[in-house]
C-alpha cells in the first residue's frame, strides 16, 4: 500500500507537469511555387513581408525581392496570410475581457490539487498500518478541502485593476474615423470635435439657454481621457446637484460628453424640457453634450459594446450585459460587478447612467472632475428665451455652419450661423422683424487626425491593398458571411463611399478617389476595421 501511494503522488506530480508545459514551434523553411500576373513561375522560400516588398529566396540561398502586386491574386491572398500569421507572433494579442489572465492565486491550484491527494493518501495510509479512524477526519477533510477549491474554474476571468486599452478601443471603432485613439501607461485618450454623426441635435428643446452647437477641439493635450487603472473608492461620490456640477462624467463612444443629469439647482435637465430628443444640449461654451444614457448610439453599436466610459475608467452598458445576456440587478450605483469586472448601465430613467461615482475621482474647487478636455466658444455665453421652442438644426450646404428653426407662440425664428478657415464667426438672426448679424472672431475648428493608433481586425483580410480597381474581402475562421450585417467603406472625412446590407466578397472601387479608406464588417456583437490604401 505504501508503494501505491508513492506511485500515486508521482504520477500527479508528472501529469501536472505534462499539462502545464508548452510545446515549441518550429522553424521550417518550405519551397513554394510561386505565380506573377505576368504568367511567371518561380520555386522560392518566403522569408518576409515589409511594407509593399516581399522577400524570397530560391534553392541556391539568392535572396530577391518583388512588388506584392506584382503576384497573382491566389498569391497575394497567401502572403497576406502570412502577414497575419507573422503580425500575431510578433505583438502581445489579448482579448477584449483579458479573460487568458490568471489570478496570481490560480499559479497554486496545480500545487493545492497535490497537497490535497497528499493529505488523502497519508490518512488512508495511516489508517492502514494503524487501523484506526481516528487517523483518517482531520487530513480527510483537509485534503478534501483543498480538491474542492482545486477544482474552481480557474479559466474564469478575475477584476484586473488594469484595464486593457484594445478593449476600450473596439468600443469606438463604429465612430471612426470620426473620433481617434491613442493611449499610454495611465489613460486611454479621445480625440473629437464634440459634434454627432449618426444623429442631428437641438430639436425639441423647449427650455433653450439660446447656446448653439459648435465644433470644438477635443485633440492633443485637450483630449478626453479615461484611466486605464481604475480603482474602487472606499466610498463612492454621489452624482448630484453638489458633485460634479460642472464639466462631464462620462464621455460617449462617438466622441461626445456627458454630464450630470442634474443642474446646479437640483433639476434634472431632461424633465425640466433642457435636453433634444437625443438626450442633449450646448452649454455655456457652445459645446453639445448629453446629460442621459445615449442608448440610441446602439443603432450603430453593437449591442455587447459600451455606449460610454465613465471618468473614473469604467464603461456604460445598455440593456445587455457584455456576454449579450439580458441586464441582471444593478446596484445602488447604477451599475454591477459581471464576472468580476464592474461596469454601470444606461437606462431611459434616472438616474440614466451613473448613480455615484464608483471608482476614484479626482474634483477640483468647483466639483468638476479632473483632468478633463475643455470646451470655449468665439462669442459670450447667452441667457435662456424664455417659451423658445427648437423645431430643427440643419448643416448649411456647406457644412461650416448651422441653420436653427426656433418658434415663440406662432412666430418662427432663425439663427443661421457659420465660420470660416481665418476663425471668423458669422451670426444671423432671423427674426419675423428683420435680421440682426453678429460677428466673432477667433480660430478655425481643428481636424481630428484618422490615423492615430487605429486598431485593426485580425478577423478578416483585404487584398490587394494597396488596390485600384478591385479589392476582395477575405474571412478568417472565426467569421462566416451569414455573421456579417454590413459592410461599409469610408474615406478619411468620415464619408460613407460604399455600403452593403450583407456580405460582399469582391468589390469594385475604380471610381474611388486615391487616399486612405476604412473598411467595416459590422457583426451582431462589433464593428472590424481594416485600413484600405487605393492608388
Amino acid at each position: 500500500m505504501k508503494h501505491f501511494i508513492i506511485l500515486t503522488l508521482l504520477t500527479i506530480l508528472l501529469s501536472s507537469n505534462v499539462n502545464y508545459a508548452h510545446d515549441g514551434a518550429g522553424n521550417a523553411t518550405h519551397l513554394k511555387h510561386w505565380t506573377f500576373k505576368n504568367e511567371q513561375k518561380i520555386k522560392a522560400s518566403f522569408l518576409f513581408l515589409e511594407g509593399s516588398q516581399v522577400a524570397l529566396e530560391d534553392p541556391s540561398g539568392k535572396i530577391s525581392k518583388y512588388p506584392i502586386s506584382s503576384f497573382s491574386l491566389n498569391d497575394q491572398y497567401f502572403l497576406f496570410q502570412k502577414k497575419e500569421q507573422i503580425e500575431k507572433l510578433n505583438k502581445e494579442i489579448t482579448p477584449l475581457l483579458d479573460t487568458n489572465t490568471t489570478s496570481p492565486s490560480n499559479q497554486f491550484i496545480p500545487f493545492i490539487f497535490i497537497l490535497g491527494i497528499g493529505l488523502i493518501g497519508l490518512s488512508i495510509y495511516f489508517t492502514y498500518q494503524k487501523r484506526k479512524l481516528s487517523y483518517v477526519s482531520l487530513p480527510v477533510l483537509a485534503g478534501t478541502l483543498c480538491l474542492i477549491y482545486s477544482f474552481k474554474d480557474i479559466s474564469a476571468p478575475y477584476y484586473s485593476v488594469a484595464t486593457n486599452p484594445k478593449s476600450i478601443d473596439s468600443a469606438f471603432l463604429a465612430f471612426k474615423p470620426n473620433v481617434a485613439t491613442w493611449w499610454n501607461s495611465t489613460y486611454f485618450y479621445v480625440e473629437s470635435t464634440g459634434i454627432p454623426t449618426t444623429h442631428s441635435m437641438m430639436t425639441g428643446i423647449s427650455n433653450w439657454q439660446q447656446q448653439v452647437p459648435l465644433p470644438q477641439c477635443y485633440k492633443g493635450t485637450n483630449a478626453w481621457s479615461i484611466p486605464l487603472n481604475p480603482t474602487i473608492a472606499t466610498t463612492p461620490v454621489p452624482v448630484n446637484s453638489i458633485h460634479f456640477i460642472r464639466g462631464a462624467l462620462a464621455l460617449a463612444v462617438n466622441g461626445i460628453p456627458i454630464f450630470n443629469p442634474y443642474t446646479n439647482t437640483g433639476v434634472d435637465a431632461f424633465l425640466d424640457g433642457q435636453l433634444d430628443k437625443w438626450g442633449g444640449h450646448c452649454g455655456r461654451a457652445d459645446d453639445y453634450h448629453y446629460h442621459t444614457a445615449p442608448l440610441h448610439l446602439y443603432d450603430k453599436q453593437a449591442k455587447t459594446l459600451p455606449i460610454a466610459y465613465a471618468l473614473d475608467g469604467f464603461a456604460v452598458y445598455g440593456t445587455l450585459e457584455p456576454d449579450g445576456k439580458t441586464m441582471t440587478t444593478l446596484d445602488a450605483n447604477h451599475g454591477h460587478y459581471y464576472n468580476g469586472v464592474y461596469h454601470y448601465h444606461g437606462t431611459a430613467n434616472a438616474p440614466y447612467m451613473v448613480g455615484n461615482m464608483v471608482g476614484k475621482v479626482t474634483e477640483d474647487a468647483t466639483y468638476q472632475i479632473i483632468p478633463q478636455a475643455t470646451a470655449k466658444s468665439p462669442r459670450p455665453a447667452t441667457n435662456p428665451l424664455k417659451d423658445a421652442v427648437i423645431t430643427g438644426l440643419e448643416a448649411n450646404a456647406t457644412n461650416t455652419g448651422y441653420n436653427l428653426t426656433y418658434t415663440i407662440g406662432t412666430a418662427v425664428y432663425k439663427v443661421n450661423y457659420s465660420w470660416n478657415t481665418n476663425g471668423v464667426y458669422t451670426f444671423n438672426f432671423v427674426n419675423p422683424t428683420g435680421t440682426t448679424v453678429s460677428t466673432y472672431n477667433s480660430t478655425a475648428p481643428c481636424k481630428i487626425s484618422t490615423a492615430t493608433n487605429e486598431v485593426e481586425s485580425t478577423e478578416f483580410m483585404v487584398y490587394p491593398n494597396p488596390a485600384s480597381e478591385s479589392i476582395r474581402i477575405s474571412l478568417q475562421q472565426t467569421l462566416k458571411s451569414s455573421d456579417i450585417k454590413n459592410v461599409a467603406i469610408f474615406n478619411v472625412n468620415g464619408q460613407m463611399v460604399f455600403s452593403a446590407s450583407s456580405f460582399q466578397e469582391n468589390i469594385s472601387i475604380g471610381h474611388f478617389t486615391p487616399g486612405l479608406y476604412f473598411v467595416h464588417l459590422k457583426t451582431d456583437r462589433q464593428v472590424l476595421v481594416k485600413k484600405l490604401i487605393v492608388d
